[in-house]
């Protein structure tokens, strides 16, 4: 299939969206009986596997629907699979949970890791049907450009060329997120502007065209990467369901700026906060996000107020949150000194705490934010601690467990806690070397340590009980006094700054 078939008017799939015409369907109803036939014979196709009472795939629908017709002018065909009426095909393909998505390329299946969005799956599959790199030459070179919403570009005497390898590597390890060519046309890097060796960024958004900065003769996969994420994303732009993973997997903090969508003076609070944002790119991801429809987030946030717009800054890795007093106006001048201040180093994260309790009267310790390292830094105790989620099934059913397991333990408080933290609404300290991903989440402290041990076995009492036992540096008979234990000492490393 030629490149300018595939490619030909894609820039206006991406820039208007496409009518799903009343009627007949674009997209393929696979069954038993056609299911082998129909998809052996595609080069690549994408299939849905769906459950009509599924609300998801219900979302999904007119996204597939205008996809589907928006990629049969590519020759791409796009199919599903109702999992009620077809169970045994579904089985068959190890479904288990709806929609999932896979791409089939002559038959063979992999996971579709793409948007869930119309623009994103022609995105997606439009980059899956070419090579990781395509040539490009004079005669395709404007369509090419236009092709997704970032294309890299490079312009090389030959491919064999520095940086062409290096070039060629980044493209195999980032072709389902960006479009690649190479151009050895002489004629085509006069139509660009650039003299070969050069790389072009080319964006549907901010800047459209960004050539490479740096040395390119030495440019390596790392750099590359680096670079093309950097430029991948708005100088700011929407943050939503679609998009969040991109900004999360980046590592870098993340700016938000709460607007509600309604609010007239929208589009000028974002122009307010675009010089700031392009201003620290490459370090800092800047984001608007709907506070109507997320006003919980703004909550988890330490954004007491539902007071629009606010702003926030939170370091994705130590999960630390950084809110600007929201008594303070919403001005350019204050956004800037709060990130000026936060790239300084001299801010402090706000940490959210429970008020600490008046008493602690059960056998499981009630720990909250503000007492954290005073209980669980504690030299002299072995502390195991569970951080839960009060809508978390699982750590409903652990409840009891864990209560039998702090009432074993309930006349050794002077040297073993047993403690139960509400990990949504306390935050942990930056001293503290682990953030919590998932509940519950189960860390044991050994007296005089600063290691974290995970727990990952079962939850069984008897199970939990071996493991505090195998780690406890106390002894845990009570006729041992603790003053007579010998606890190792804390070792501090004066140069170590990893905490």
């Amino acid at each position: 299939m030629r490149l300018s078939s595939i490619l030909s008017s894609a820039s206006s799939l991406f820039l208007a969206s496409l009518a799903v015409a009343e009627g007949a369907s674009d997209v393929i109803d696979l069954t038993p009986s056609n299911f082998q036939s129909v998809v052996n014979h595609e080069s690549i196709m994408l299939v849905e596997f769906f459950a009509p009472w599924c609300g998801h795939c219900k979302a999904l629908a007119p996204h597939y629907e205008e996809a589907a017709t928006a990629l049969k002018e590519k020759s791409i065909k796009i199919a599903k699979v109702n999992c009620v009426d077809e169970a045994d095909l579904c089985q068959e393909h190890g479904i288990q949970g709806y929609p999932t998505l896979k791409v089939f390329r002559n038959g063979t299946p992999t996971d579709y890791t793409g948007p869930r969005k119309a623009d994103g799956i022609i995105s997606y599959m439009i980059k899956q049907s070419l090579p990781a790199v395509s040539a490009v030459t004079v005669a395709n070179f404007e369509e090419f450009k236009k092709a997704d919403k970032v294309v890299a570009l490079a312009f090389l005497s030959s491919s064999a060329e520095a940086p062409g390898p290096e070039f060629s590597a980044t493209a195999e390890k980032h072709r389902d997120d960006y479009l690649f060519g190479i151009s050895t046309d002489a004629e085509a890097a006069k139509a660009a502007g650039v003299t070969p060796p050069a790389i072009v960024l080319y964006r549907s958004f901010d800047e459209p065209q960004t050539t490479y900065p740096y040395p390119i003769s030495s440019a390596n996969v790392e750099e590359l990467e680096g670079w093309i994420k950097d430029l991948s994303v708005p100088t700011i732009d929407e943050v939503n369901a679609e998009n969040y993973m991109v900004y999360a997997q980046s590592g870098k903090p993340l700016a938000y700026v709460f607007l509600d969508p309604t609010d007239s003076r929208k589009d000028e609070i974002i122009e307010t906060v675009k010089p700031i944002a392009a201003e620290n790119r490459g370090h800092i991801n800047f984001v608007w996000i709907d506070a109507i429809k997320f006003g919980d987030h703004a909550k988890a946030l330490n954004l007491p107020e539902a007071k629009w717009p606010s702003f926030v800054v939170q370091d994705l890795t130590k999960q630390l949150k950084y809110p600007l007093d929201q008594s303070k106006d919403f001005t350019a001048e204050n956004i800037k000194e709060w990130t000026d201040l936060f790239n300084a180093g001299k801010l402090e994260p706000q940490l959210k705490s429970q008020p600490v309790p008046e008493s602690q009267d059960e056998p499981v310790y009630n720990l909250v934010g503000k007492e954290f390292e005073q209980i669980v830094f504690d030299d002299e105790k072995d502390v195991f601690v569970e951080f839960y989620a009060s809508w978390c099934g699982h750590c409903k059913r652990l409840k009891p467990t864990w209560d039998s397991l702090g009432e074993k333990y309930s006349t050794l408080k002077d040297r073993v806690v047993i403690a139960k933290m509400e990990a949504t609404e306390n935050d942990l300290p930056p001293s503290v070397p682990f953030r919590v991903a998932g509940f519950p989440t189960l860390k044991f402290k050994p007296a005089g340590s600063r290691e974290f041990l995970d727990y990952e076995g079962d939850r069984s009492l008897e199970s939990l009980v071996a493991f505090v036992e195998e780690n406890a540096k106390n002894s845990l008979d009570a006729s041992v006094p603790v003053h007579n234990q010998s606890a190792p000492p804390v070792l501090v490393d004066q140069h170590h700054d990893e905490l």
